[in-house]
């Protein structure tokens, strides 16, 4: 067997010792980055701990970067790794770091943790996780449509409201563009309360809105919720099929 194929049941099989050790080693160095993320906002550190984590960050960049191109070395079809949900998730938990975007981005690596379903052999979510993706799919047209339709709907609040409110607050709804806040706040049903109308027509208005705010929570799960029924009772179809 070639150093490649050997590599490969190491990186991506979970069936042998080396390959749960080599999974598990991954976890580990998420786990450690985001510790020391964590600890690197705590205030007034000294700077040797600062020290220890800017030298931490670096190793564990670059052995995310030789895992990443092992990973594409090892892969059948490179490109298609690459492009994949996993391949854009490894790439995302070192490239920040590497090009130095000067936005913190490690928090992102915990959606690496997603291979721990793999590694315990979590079978039962991993077919979840294929149902979730199948429903987006089938659903996102509909799910763009109403997309569309709520940021309309959010730009014709933000309108109404400062038509209402802006003479009485003008600090506060300013312009349409200050009105967006509160338009997204009360139309996702938040209502952080930190502006609200002191109008009655602008009481009025909100109160339209906050019931047609109800709907930018409940159709997209609605339909998504639709889409998932009919994935799991298709699969429970085929399996009984598969079991006659």
């Amino acid at each position: 067997m070639s150093i490649r194929l050997r590599l490969r049941d190491i990186v991506e099989s979970t069936e042998t010792r080396a390959g749960r050790a080599f999974d598990w080693l991954v976890v580990g160095l998420i786990l450690v980055s985001l510790a020391t993320f964590s600890i690197d906002t705590i205030p007034d550190l000294p700077a040797a701990v600062h020290a220890v984590l800017r030298v931490t960050e670096v190793i564990i960049v670059v052995l995310f970067l030789l895992e990443y191109l092992l990973r594409i070395w090892i892969a059948e079809r490179r490109l298609g790794y690459i492009f994949s949900f996993y391949g854009l998730i490894d790439l995302v938990a070192f490239l920040p770091s590497l090009i130095a975007l000067g936005v913190d981005l490690r928090s992102l690596r915990s959606f690496r943790l997603v291979r721990v379903f793999r590694l315990l052999k979590l079978a039962r979510y991993t077919h979840a996780l294929d149902r979730f993706r199948a429903a987006m799919r089938r659903s996102r047209e509909e799910l763009l449509l109403f997309s569309f339709l709520a940021m309309v709907l959010m730009w014709v609040s933000a309108v109404g409201v400062y038509y209402f409110e802006h003479d009485a607050q003008p600090d506060k709804f300013a312009s349409i563009f200050h009105s967006l806040w509160w338009a997204i706040a009360t139309l996702t049903t938040v209502g952080y309360g930190d502006i609200a109308p002191v109008t009655a027509g602008g009481r009025f208005f909100t109160a339209v809105t906050l019931i047609i705010g109800l709907s930018v929570v409940a159709v997209p799960a609605g339909i998504l919720s639709s889409a998932l029924t009919d994935d799991r009772r298709r699969a429970r179809r085929d399996d009984a099929e598969r079991s006659e």
